[in-house]
């Protein structure tokens, strides 16, 4: 690589762009993060807003967490030429929710709005990012956090649209077409998402390579920031030695 590839977070479920300042480990690179486009029920339509994002820049990589894994993928599997590297966290080439009688209950939550969204929807959700290990990071998290960023800067519509996104999204069988270097991070203890999916995506990317952080649920990247960004910055690390010696 010629310079530094920027590196693009790629926002969660909330849609709120990345806090880029805490995550020391990072902080000598060039970091961009952006918000989601809100009411948008389509997962193509959130990659070419994310290629909309990084149109202006000739290296970068892909940091997408959760929901914003799905994004990044998406536009991976496209083959964008200025992408030198993915980072998939918590993410997921397909929904992973197999239960049916889950996924007619989050076809009703993205349905419900006012109070029942605040009070009903947005308490379940927080209850199913939490683990046992969030209290135990560089930033203390709990449930109500949860909420909060999601009352913060989720409207009930966009929730209903983002639900409607990662149900039908399915890039499973164009796995194969990454051809960045891949980091995939998994959570120790993630009851939304779970270990099958981490492991769909390291088999179907050629090369792909999961690091695992003990002790931490799916909300990691908010709660050990320092030791999330460090695998990132190590894998960064990695790519750019491969690259040199390539020249």
């Amino acid at each position: 690589m010629a310079h530094e590839p920027t590196l693009v977070f790629v926002p969660c479920f909330s849609g709120a762009p990345w806090e880029l300042g805490r995550l020391a480990p990072l902080a000598h690179r060039p970091l961009r993060t952006y918000r989601l486009p809100e009411g948008v029920d389509d997962m193509e339509v959130y990659a070419d807003h994310l290629a909309a994002q990084v149109a202006d820049l000739d290296d970068y990589v892909l940091v997408g967490d959760s929901f914003g894994a799905n994004v990044a993928l998406a536009l991976a599997v496209r083959r964008p030429a200025g992408l030198r590297g993915l980072v998939m966290s918590g993410g997921f080439a397909a929904d992973p929710v197999s239960s049916p009688l889950w996924k007619g209950a989050m076809r009703v939550m993205g349905r419900l709005r006012g109070g029942l969204y605040r009070q009903v929807v947005l308490r379940a959700h927080a209850r199913r990012l939490s683990s046992p290990h969030d209290g135990e990071g560089q930033v203390p998290w709990s449930a109500a956090d949860s909420r909060r960023l999601f009352l913060d800067n989720t409207p009930a519509a966009s929730f209903g649209a983002r639900v409607t996104a990662a149900l039908a999204a399915d890039y499973t069988a164009r796995l194969g077409r990454v051809e960045a270097p891949t980091l995939i991070i998994t959570p120790s203890h993630d009851e939304l998402i779970g270990p099958e999916a981490a492991g769909i995506m390291r088999t179907g990317i050629p090369g792909a390579r999961e690091v695992v952080l003990e002790r931490t649920g799916h909300m990691f990247r908010f709660t050990h920031p320092v030791t999330y960004a460090r695998a990132v910055e190590e894998f960064l690390a990695r790519v750019g030695e491969v690259a040199h010696a390539g020249r």
